[in-house]
């Protein structure tokens, strides 16, 4: 089939690229010149393990392009897909659809009559009608199909994801769209990947549910992690006990610093607004949302009380500022609160990340930045773990601790064991575990 994917971000280009990988003609549409120029010379604007192999791969092979012309795209397409943004509206915190609604315009003037619209970005519910109802008012005489097929990917796992897939959830309201999703996925079918045909305001509800869930199993670990360290329990043996359980599974029960993202902010966020908007309130979604944002806050004073209750003059190391590993996005990132926090108060923050500086340096000015993990300990009073990259779970430490001024290290997504880290030498505080301090050195409770 023919595949037009309005958009060249996250979702759209892995998608498009992924969508190629399975045999069908795609052509990935943008606004923005230097981003197109940039991928027709193979050079990926996001960093997504794998994603460059796939995307050269199937230029070669004649399967995937990219243009800034609409028109010429448009000629024969089966399928059109809405991957534009969709970022948090300032002011009320719900969804800003408009370049949704912009992209709807274009192709309601554009694209051959008989083509299936499909709305890929993340949008509150209602918005899959309203976008089909804005394309016929715009252009009466254009004859399309509409559906909603929400993503599911993970950043730093996200080809993994499209090509072996839980589930496609896909809302529609005719046969002709069920069709051609069901045309477009027919890779999937061969590894009885479960596909889910629904309405429009189900596949929507779907997508923001899911997300929200997950948020509040990272929340629910974090509180929990709070009580262990109050009480001397483990939380990674409580999240394993509870773990095991079928009915509550061990994802998503890893204790730290709080989520981040392009998802879980702006999706909670929305959905809790839109539940507002129906009279529905999700409390418990808003609790989430409010607790993490505590989170981030807490982690701060975390490291400073375990420097004794001050960072005045010292010289902290940051290891990892991504939101999360194998992704170059700072998106709603722990360390865009932590680190702005501990330069207030007087601390020296030099940090480094494999591959989040570039986004990171304008977001956090101030910041001192170094080339590698050693770098970042060369006469630091602490070292904090903020992003598990796997570069950062086999570090030497008895070199890192010759290299320091103070032998402390804050684990905020505990990837060390406590006590091979102490029979180094070291001061060691974990989350939702009882730190091992060193005879003189003097954390207060945060």
């Amino acid at each position: 089939m023919r595949v037009v994917m309005l958009g060249t971000g996250y979702v759209g280009l892995v998608s498009g690229v992924c969508f190629s990988d399975f045999g069908h003609d795609v052509v990935c549409v943008d606004k923005d010149p230097n981003k197109i120029e940039k991928l027709l010379n193979g050079e990926i604007p996001i960093y997504e393990p794998g994603l460059d192999r796939l995307l050269d791969q199937n230029v070669k092979a004649g399967r995937l392009s990219f243009t800034l012309d609409l028109k010429e795209a448009a000629k024969g397409a089966d399928a059109v897909f809405i991957a534009v943004g969709t970022p948090t509206r300032r002011g009320d915190g719900g969804a800003d659809l408009t370049y949704v609604f912009a992209a709807a315009e274009e192709i309601a003037n554009t694209f051959d009559n008989g083509v299936t619209v499909v709305l890929k970005s993340t949008v509150p519910v209602g918005t899959n009608r309203a976008v089909r109802d804005h394309i016929k008012k715009t252009n009466p005489n254009f004859e399309f199909y509409m559906a909603s097929n929400p993503e599911f990917l993970r950043e730093g796992a996200a080809i993994e994801d499209f090509m072996r897939p839980d589930r496609v959830v896909v809302g529609c309201d005719s046969e002709e769209a069920e069709y051609t999703l069901r045309q477009l996925y027919r890779p999937l079918y061969l590894r009885e990947t479960p596909m889910l045909f629904t309405t429009f305001e189900t596949a929507e509800i779907i997508k923001y549910a899911a997300n929200a869930f997950l948020a509040t199993k990272i929340t629910f670990i974090n509180e929990i992690a709070d009580l262990c360290e109050k009480v001397d329990a483990d939380v990674q043996q409580v999240a394993k006990g509870i773990g095991l359980d079928g009915r509550v599974g061990s994802k998503f029960l890893h204790a730290g610093p709080g989520y981040g993202g392009s998802c879980f902010p702006k999706d909670t966020l929305a959905l809790a607004k839109t539940a507002q908007e129906n009279k529905a309130p999700v409390t418990i979604v808003e609790s989430v949302i409010k607790a993490n944002d505590n989170r981030k806050v807490k982690m701060a004073e975390k490291v400073i009380a375990s420097c004794g209750g001050s960072v005045e003059g010292k010289k902290i190391g940051i290891l990892g500022v991504t939101f999360k590993p194998n992704t170059d996005d700072m998106r709603d990132a722990p360390s865009l609160v932590i680190l702005p926090t501990l330069m207030e108060r007087g601390a020296t923050v030099v940090a480094y990340d494999p591959e989040g500086r570039r986004e990171a340096e304008h977001m956090m000015p101030g910041v001192n930045w170094a080339d590698d993990a050693y770098d970042v300990a060369q006469d630091a009073d602490a070292i904090v773990v903020i992003t598990e990259w796997n570069q950062f779970r086999a570090l030497d430490l008895e070199r890192l601790k010759g290299m320091m001024k103070s032998p402390l290290l804050v684990d905020l997504r505990n990837i060390y064991d406590p006590n091979i880290v102490a029979e180094k030498g070291f001061s060691y505080v974990p989350i939702g575990k009882p730190a091992r301090m060193l005879p003189d050195a003097q954390p207060v409770d945060a």
